[in-house]
């Protein structure tokens, strides 16, 4: 309640002063007391807003303080490496980076690829797009399928088998990370040998999810567009972001 305690100590300076001019000037208040009426409708709104809020908080269990703390990491802006990820775009003085933590096994992340490589061969000259593996813990196959996509990598491939894959989100099994990979015209023997999940890729997955914790991300999919993660993320945002508005 402190700021509404605020807001009414500035409504009896305000009215204080506004009686001094009014006496030193020899003239009618009326419009000084209009305004200070209406200010003091203001403050009521603010004052009922804010008990409807704090008690809906209070009943969720939240407090001012956590909304406080998570409006300030939504706010944040992250510096976040591209480290080992696989980069497409304008790499040296984009518009617009947008990071995407993903999962292969998220229905959510198969569903929005589509838009995202839309995006990509859209505005090449505008966006530099990054990718960083995120496996949720219940999604068993999503390692596998990061492994896979690293082998891709390798071949300089990713961004393509990356998409081919993304309709196979229920179904992540060797034989489909194989069969993708033809589909993509990938070296089969060099490919078969990659895609193993060996130490070292487990490792570049690892320091992603580390990542994307420290970062906030949550759950998949999560975009990061220059820095600033976008709960609300869409390719119309990304649109009106490269043209200003």
């Amino acid at each position: 309640m402190k700021s509404i305690s605020l807001a009414a100590s500035a409504i009896l300076v305000f009215s204080l002063t506004a009686c001094n001019e009014a006496a030193a000037k020899g003239g009618s208040n009326t419009g000084l007391e209009a305004k200070v009426d209406s200010l003091s409708t203001v403050v009521k709104t603010m004052n009922d807003e804010f008990e409807i809020l704090k008690y809906g908080l209070d009943k969720r269990g939240i407090s001012l303080e956590q909304i406080k703390a998570e409006m300030e990491q939504d706010n944040k802006v992250w510096e976040i490496p591209d480290g080992n990820s696989p980069v497409f775009g304008n790499t040296k003085n984009p518009k617009l980076t947008i990071v995407e933590f993903s999962d292969f096994q998220c229905p959510y992340c198969s569903r929005i690829a589509p838009a995202i490589h839309d995006l990509m061969l859209k505005y090449p000259n505008d966006i530099k797009f990054v990718f960083k593996h995120f496996p949720l813990s219940f999604h068993t196959s999503s390692p596998a399928a990061s492994a896979a996509s690293m082998a891709a990598q390798n071949q300089g491939k990713f961004w393509e088998y990356r998409y081919a894959l993304a309709p196979h989100f229920k179904d992540l099994s060797p034989a489909v990370f194989e069969q993708v990979a033809k589909e993509v015209g990938l070296d089969m023997a060099k490919f078969k040998k990659d895609m193993v999940l060996d130490a070292a890729k487990q490792a570049r997955i690892d320091a992603d999810f580390q990542l994307g914790v420290k970062v906030g991300v949550q759950g998949t999919p999560n975009f990061f567009v220059n820095g600033k993660r976008q709960d609300r993320f869409s390719p119309q945002l990304i649109e009106e972001m490269l043209k200003g508005k």
